[in-house]
């Protein structure tokens, strides 16, 4: 997959259908046929006919580009940012000339604008918190009838809306509206499928999002407390994680100074990983699994072992939102420790998304480091070369 690069022959098919949305707005609403003298040749319905076949020749585009990126590897982030954005421009430009023209009513274009507007909006917010919000089908047929519905519009024959009996002799009149207004019909529901996506998101109080740094300013504050004290008792110290996935090394090591005392860590998700790795008991991780006191502590004997450290701790655990077991639901963490030959571990049944017990368990697991720290280890005027 090709990030960098932003000049791709699917981005430049993109920004070459942006380019081509003033010809299209040019040859709907523009008197070019008077311009070219050629007034008498092509009436205003022709003039209509040809602005739709550049549309539907700058629509087909948007196909082109998408199969370019993905048959050639090259999806890139300029190009997510560029599609979507090249597509809103075209349909509004087309919705706004058929109003220019009262060939369409205000209302539909209104709808259709106000659905684009609000989406962007959430996008931008659940960007800025680094959140992707999944695309639904709905917002796929929404575009494809719209762009359906815009071609008809521009094809139909001129029909007099204050004629009842016209608008009834005109087939094409009637079609356009049932597919413009199914239009419509998804544009809303694919706005309240989106909203309700988002909508955690968006109620997210700021007392949320002081807690998510309080827990961020414990975890850091928990790393510097332990640092300290292993410093000052010439302790070294590791770790072996689970499912933190290397978040306490990673605030251990944010600490200044960290590797006067920090040895190193291990990771281990995949229990034979834990077996060949940490040196955990196959038949114990296949009895009990690795959610066990035992395996903790048979995880921490061997990221000392592994790492020549004097202390180390270790979790195992249910993060979620999956993975639960009879009697181990979702947040049952073991944390596990080793010292001078003895090793421990502790139960904790923790609570919230996924990210908020993975972030207990780091807290829990420094203070459980923090905690065996307390007597000096025999060599203590050893420290660490580290970066």
């Amino acid at each position: 997959m090709t990030k960098n690069r932003i000049w791709t022959p699917a981005n430049v098919v993109t920004v070459v259908r942006i380019c081509l949305v003033p010809v299209f707005v040019v040859a709907l609403l523009s008197p070019w046929p008077e311009w070219l003298g050629v007034h008498d040749l092509i009436s205003a319905h022709a003039k209509s006919l040809m602005a739709a076949a550049v549309f539907i020749l700058i629509s087909c585009t948007d196909w082109v580009d998408g199969y370019l990126a993905r048959s050639r590897g090259e999806v890139t982030d300029f190009g997510k940012l560029i599609d979507p954005l090249a597509d809103k421009i075209l349909v509004a430009a087309a919705l706004l000339a058929l109003v220019e023209l009262q060939v369409l009513p205000s209302w539909p274009v209104l709808i259709i604008l106000a659905r684009e507007f609000i989406v962007s909006g959430v996008r931008m917010l659940a960007a800025s918190r680094g959140i992707v919000i999944a695309a639904s089908w709905y917002g796929k047929a929404k575009t494809v009838l719209q762009i359906a519905a815009i071609v008809m519009f521009l094809i139909k024959e001129p029909v007099d809306a204050a004629s009842g009996t016209q608008l009834l002799q005109s087939p094409l009149y009637l079609a356009s509206w049932t597919v413009m207004l199914a239009a419509l019909a998804l544009t809303i529901i694919s706005l309240v499928d989106y909203v309700s996506k988002a909508w955690p998101l968006i109620v997210s109080s700021e007392e949320e999002e002081q807690e998510e740094r309080n827990r961020e300013q414990e975890i850091h504050e928990a790393a510097e407390h332990v640092i300290a004290h292993a410093v000052e008792t010439g302790c070294t110290i590791c770790t072996a994680e689970s499912l933190t996935g290397g978040m306490i090394s990673t605030a251990l090591t944010s600490v200044p100074g960290s590797s006067q005392a920090f040895a190193g860590g291990a990771v281990s998700y995949a229990a034979s990983v834990k077996e060949s790795v940490l040196g955990v008991d196959g038949a114990l991780l296949e009895s009990e699994g690795a959610v066990d006191g035992r395996v903790a502590m048979q995880m921490a004997e061997g990221a000392a072992r592994l790492t020549g450290a004097d202390a180390a701790v270790s979790v195992t655990g249910i993060a979620g939102p999956g993975g639960a077991e009879d009697g181990k639901p979702v947040g049952t963490v073991f944390i596990g420790t080793h010292r001078d030959g003895r090793a421990s571990a502790i139960r904790w049944q923790f609570s919230g998304n996924r990210e908020e017990i993975r972030e207990q368990t780091a807290l829990r697991a420094l203070q459980a480091l923090d905690g065996i720290l307390s007597e000096p280890c025999k060599d203590e005027d050893r420290t660490l070369m580290g970066a």
